[in-house]
């Protein structure tokens, strides 16, 4: 067999074998079910680095509500890379997230938490990666603390973002205290 036949059959089975792998990841490892309830709303994408032939890497901004706690929402920022991994989702996305959550109405509680509760979770690569933003409550201060961070299987990552909502009143009603609504 000549090299540039010998070539072209190494690339065909190399593209086989990513489409493979991309298509068993996606029917054998389905979605956190904190994902596949709420997905983040996009709020805008910014292209970051530009590439010719595949997707531009980007940042990509969204919006999340929390799930058990009414009138706060959190905003976080995550590049997104581009290239051919990126663009067939195989791409180990990079762990630096920015974080701002606000009250945007009047704070109810819909069930009791505990410290360090999930509030959202999305995969950050194909298998081992996952970015989760979780909620607490400074009790002294009423104060719901948020902080997002990846973690992998086997080593978590130092890069965090954390961001404060001050229990406020909204309206003529007093806010609620966020230790009232901690689980024993």
């Amino acid at each position: 067999m000549d090299r540039p036949t010998a070539i072209r059959l190494l690339l065909a089975r190399m593209i086989a074998l990513v489409a493979a792998a991309f298509l068993l990841a996606s029917v054998a490892v389905p979605p956190s079910s904190a994902q596949a309830a709420d997905e983040p709303d996009l709020i805008f994408r910014k292209s970051t680095v530009f590439r010719w032939v595949s997707p531009n890497d980007k940042l990509g901004t969204y919006g999340v509500d929390d799930p058990e706690v009414e009138g706060v929402a959190c905003h976080f920022t995550v590049p997104e890379r581009g290239g051919f991994k990126g663009w067939i989702g195989i791409a180990e996305e990079v762990s630096d997230i920015s974080l701002a959550c606000r009250q945007i109405g009047p704070i109810r509680f819909k069930d009791k938490f505990s410290q360090g509760d999930e509030v959202f979770r999305q995969r950050r690569s194909l298998f081992f990666k996952k970015m989760q933003i979780v909620r607490g409550c400074d009790v002294k201060r009423n104060v719901l603390v948020y902080v997002v961070y990846t973690d992998k299987l086997v080593e978590g990552s130092p890069k965090n973002s954390t961001s404060s909502v001050p229990i406020m009143p909204w309206g003529a009603d007093a806010p609620p205290k966020c230790a009232d609504w901690l689980a024993k």
